[in-house]
């Protein structure tokens, strides 16, 4: 997905025009504050947290350099800086407060599985709770947000091809935990072309 052309009209005008600024905050601030949400838990820091992300932005919206990925790319990457330093400051155990929305859809309507289906997404949600910090991220960032493997790697600081490669060890790991439990029934969505993951990360 690249940039779109409205973003780059208004990025062009924000250095020196605040209402430009501000029809990007409008159109990003809830994705951005939906993300750190995720990555702290807590709906106060998430607030502040986005507060500063928007401040960092405004401040430096002058070197802002177009790679080809949304704009929004570049305010999860200073979002992800921000929240990785608040969990280093308080020396916290990344805990991401996943729900629902991160298990594959698919799910009945009929009303007789519904209590199945629901045990079943909670104990997916605990087992995807245990998985490393970086892995969290990376699967919020590709089922809550919705984001390329570019566009992840670019937040993270990985290549595309590293993103991929985590991706398919994370989905391994959760096979091999989900395969151990009752929920070994459940699928676990492949990524497209995984087999041409490339390097490790």
């Amino acid at each position: 997905m690249g940039q779109a052309p409205e973003d780059l009209e208004l990025i062009r005008r924000a250095a020196s025009d605040p209402d430009a600024f501000g029809e990007l905050y409008v159109r990003y601030v809830r994705r951005i504050y939906s993300y750190i949400y995720y990555r702290t838990g807590d709906h106060q820091d998430a607030e502040d947290l986005t507060a500063r992300v928007f401040q960092r932005a405004m401040h430096h919206i002058g070197r802002y350099r177009d790679q080809g990925v949304p704009f929004s790319a570049w305010l999860y990457r200073i979002a992800h800086n921000l929240v990785a330093n608040w969990h280093r400051d308080r020396s916290r155990r990344q805990i991401v407060p996943l729900d629902e929305r991160i298990v594959a859809s698919g799910v009945s309507s009929h009303p007789e599985f519904a209590a199945v289906q629901a045990e079943e997404q909670r104990q997916l949600l605990e087992l995807v709770r245990t998985l490393p910090s970086e892995r969290q991220e990376l699967l919020i960032l590709k089922f809550v947000e919705h984001l390329s493997n570019a566009e992840i790697g670019l937040i993270m600081g990985k290549t595309e091809g590293a993103i991929k490669s985590l991706y398919h060890r994370t989905l391994s790991s959760l096979r091999f935990s989900l395969a151990g439990s009752e929920l070994g029934s459940i699928d676990v969505p492949d990524e497209p072309g995984i087999e041409d993951a490339g390097e490790e990360v």
